[in-house]
């Protein structure tokens, strides 16, 4: 499940730039949780709807749907109005090590030395490919407004994972937690776009390209509906520093379809930075076989 996850959110990315070129962030994010809430409801009407009694875990969970939605995906998608897809790749590789370091000292979730190995060296391929384009390009490439909210990002998805394994330790549906997100998302961009004046009219919305409604539709769809729930369902049964591995495998998707798509340049540091991290993701997620005696 986490492979699939990291498959169809290495491909977001740079979907996401190339159809901020059709929607301000505001309208692209109401409109895609929009999609969602519609399924969403749908998918509620179909397999009911699972809410805990307990007042305190239904405040989390509206909480979490917040952080998940608004604060995490705004840092997220008018970061990237701003920055490069190769740019957001870079920042985003720190994540599971933020993650893991997370998981080791807040949850006291146990790392073995194989692990810990293929960390590292993850790692190292992270800092080379974070550090390389300053040394080749200079600090004035990097467009460092965006990067930040880049960052801001990250530090929110890390808050988000936090949350979501301890309403899993207290059996919140997956379904419903990452259904109820995409609600609270779609309520909370409709009032700041009513509110802020940011609408558009029913001309100018259907006069925008074709290709870049599909674009809302495979952020609502695949990255959101089906992917949110795949990683949800996956972070029951294994631990944080383990499934926050997997990132690494997003940059390997979407580096090459932001130089093959949308044109941007890429130099060996990023190649030779990401064979690296394939490496270790490999060392880390590499089981020793039982055998029956």
């Amino acid at each position: 499940m986490l492979l699939v996850v990291a498959i169809i959110w290495g491909i977001a990315p740079p979907v996401i730039k190339y159809t901020l070129q059709g929607f301000s962030p505001e309208i692209f994010l109401t409109y895609r949780f929009g999609i969602s809430t519609i399924l969403a409801i749908i998918i509620f009407s179909i397999g009911g709807f699972h809410i805990p009694r307990d007042f305190r875990t239904i405040v989390t969970i509206v909480i979490y749907g917040f952080i998940n939605s608004v604060v995490a995906l705004s840092f997220l998608f008018f970061g990237m109005e701003n920055t490069t897809v190769l740019e957001t790749g870079l920042i985003t590789l720190s994540s599971p090590l933020i993650i893991s370091a997370a998981g080791v000292y807040l949850l006291h979730e146990h790392v073995t030395k194989r692990e810990k190995i293929g960390m590292t060296i993850a790692m190292l391929g992270t800092a080379l490919t974070i550090f390389g384009p300053l040394v080749t390009n200079g600090h004035g490439t990097l467009k460092f407004s965006g990067n930040i909210m880049v960052f801001g990002y990250v530090i929110t998805t890390l808050v988000t994972t936090l949350m979501m394994k301890s309403l899993l330790k207290k059996n919140v549906n997956p379904i419903t937690m990452t259904n109820l997100s995409f609600i609270i998302g779609f309520i909370s961009f409709l009032i700041f776009v009513f509110f802020k004046g940011h609408q558009i009219s029913v001309n100018e919305f259907l006069n925008i390209k074709p290709i870049y409604h599909l674009g809302v539709l495979y952020m609502a769809v695949l990255s959101g509906t089906l992917a949110f729930y795949l990683n949800t369902k996956a972070q029951k049964t294994i631990e944080i520093g383990e499934a926050s591995v997997f990132t690494y495998l997003d940059p390997i998707v979407s580096l090459p379809l932001a130089v093959l798509w949308l044109g941007e340049k890429v130099t060996p540091i990023y190649i030779i930075g990401g064979i690296i991290i394939i490496i270790g993701v490999v060392i880390a997620e590499i089981k020793k076989r039982r055998y029956n005696t």
